[in-house]
This record gives C-alpha cells, structure tokens and sequence, in this order.
C-alpha cells in the first residue's frame, strides 16, 4: 500500500437512525451535533474532511455545511458510503468514522494514524468487547476498494466481516471505551452523556 497518499476524512453520516427514532447526526453533545464534531475532530488530521450522505440527505442544513460524498449505491449501509469515498478519490487513504461515536477523541485518531500499516489495505482498532475489527473508525488505504467492491457484489456488505475476511492490521485500542456507539435511546442513556436534539 501507497505510503504517500493523501490521507482524507470521510464522517458517515448517511444513516437512517431507525433505532434511534432521531437523526443521532444531528444529535448535540456539548453544544454542536454529533456530525460537526466528528468532522471538527478529524480536521486536524487529514487534508480534507467529507461527510458520506445519502441523495435526500444532502440538502439538509447541517449536513449541506460540509463537503459531502453522496452515496453511489442503495441498501449497503455504512459500506455505500466508503465505496463511494473511496471510487471519487481512488488515490487517497480514508480514515473513517462514523458519527455515533461522543466518547471517541483525539487521542484515538491521532493512534490510528501513527500506527497504519503501509504493508495492509487496513488499519483498524480491535473491539474491546469481542477483539474483532472496528471497522467505522479505521484507516482504508488507498485502491482498497479493489478489495471492498468484490465483497460487495458477492453480497457481503458488513464492512466487520470485509475487515474479518482481509487483511487487515489490528491495533489495541488506547482507551477502550473510546468506540462505543449509540444506536437506541438506551444506549445513550447508559453512556450518561447529556444530548439534546
């Protein structure tokens, strides 16, 4: 894999939030959303940040602030958007992350990017609750979607098990609570994390 690569962001924000019942994008955590500080937070990091939305999601206000990649595919969930990143900017490394992440820091991004491998298409965390990849903060290096599209067309569209099935570098997380998402109300009550919407 390409070691001088322009590395860029790529904030997935395209999801349906179902099991919420609220757009966690748009979800505030110490007076901005959940997706501005993931942008904000990744900023310092790379040499462009965009936001993966979906094509009705891109007109809306807070989304509409920052660059965005639309989806090229429908019904792949979070693989649509870093296949999409990944074919509009085939040259760069993407470090992905998702946006239902409050506890993730600096710290952890700043890790995942001084510890990428240059010998494998992937750098992820391990999970700290089942030691397998983390794939939505994780390092994509660039032409990984020669690796990414097969899966896809096979019908493999869990970016957990393309890392599981590849070859992947796996690192300890620094703080271990540091990827733990929200995806239902009770989630979030369990996090302690006041949001407002």
């Amino acid at each position: 894999m390409a070691t001088n690569e322009p590395v860029y962001g790529l904030v997935l924000a395209g999801g349906r939030s179902k099991r919420m019942g609220q757009d966690k994008a748009l979800l505030r955590v110490g007076g901005e959303t959940q997706l501005s500080r993931a942008v904000h937070l990744l900023e310092p990091f790379v040499d462009q940040v965009f936001v993966s939305t979906r094509v009705d999601q891109q007109d809306e206000p807070e989304r509409s602030k920052f660059r965005q990649i639309v989806d090229r595919y429908q019904e792949l969930g979070p693989l649509a958007g870093i296949l999409s990143a990944m074919e509009e900017h085939p040259d760069a490394g993407w470090l992905v992350l998702a946006c239902d992440l409050p506890n993730v820091e600096k710290l952890t991004i700043r890790y995942l990017l001084d510890n990428r491998s240059s010998r494998h298409p992937f750098t992820a965390y391990k999970s700290s609750s089942d030691g397998l990849p983390e794939p939505l903060c994780a390092f994509y290096a660039a032409g990984a979607a020669a690796i990414v599209k097969p899966f896809a067309d096979d019908g493999i569209i869990c970016p957990r098990k393309i890392l599981m099935r590849s070859d992947t570098h796996l690192l300890d997380q620094p703080n271990p609570e540091a990827l733990d998402n929200i995806n239902t109300p009770e989630d979030l009550a369990r996090t302690g994390i006041k949001i407002a919407s």
